[in-house]
Parts: structure tokens; C-alpha cells; sequence
């Protein structure tokens, strides 16, 4: 499935592993995993369809947004938008936050 970055620093982490120390070591290999599995997927309902990503909608203000959410580990959350272009659906990637 098609997948785009919100912003240059998250695309930069992904192509270069730029700002990586930014983040536990742990959480970038999970991210990479996360978008390589992304990158691999038919279409959005496979997000649903495999466990271990624990993909979930988000409630109060980012669910009003349409944002989801794929866990990285116990702390970190890869937030996450279901988009539409004239090519079809794709994944927006907005952030990587620390959910504590």
C-alpha cells in the first residue's frame, strides 16, 4: 500500500535513519518493521487484520481527525491517517509519539 510522510523529519528517519537518537533504539526498528509492513500490505484492511500491529482508531480530538493509531511498544504509538487521492487510499504517517 501506498504510503506518504506528513513531514520531512519522519520521511528522513525512514530513508536515512536521520534524528534517530531522538528515539529509544527499539522504537526505530519497530517503526522501519511497521513501515516495511505497510509498504507490503494489499490495502488498509489488512491493518486490521494483523494483531500484532494493535491498529486502533483514536478517541477524543484525533479520533474527530479520522487519526489511528499502530503500537511500537509499550510507550511509543506511530500515529496514522487513512487518506484518499486520485490514485486511491493511502497511509498518511503524521508522527511518532510518546504516549507517557
Amino acid at each position: 500500500m501506498r504510503f506518504k510522510f506528513k513531514n520531512k523529519k519522519l520521511e528522513e528517519l525512514y530513508t536515512e535513519e536521520k534524528n534517530a537518537h531522538k528515539y529509544p533504539h527499539e522504537v526505530v526498528d519497530r517503526f522501519l518493521k511497521v513501515i516495511f509492513i505497510i509498504d507490503g500490505m494489499p490495502d488498509e484492511q489488512y491493518l486490521y487484520k494483523v494483531k500484532g500491529l494493535r491498529f486502533e482508531k483514536l478517541k477524543g480530538e484525533r479520533g474527530k481527525k479520522g487519526q489511528h493509531s499502530i503500537r511500537l511498544n509499550k510507550q511509543w504509538r506511530l500515529i496514522l491517517t487513512i487518506e484518499k487521492d486520485a490514485d486511491g487510499n493511502f497511509i498518511l504517517v503524521i508522527e511518532i509519539e510518546d504516549y507517557h
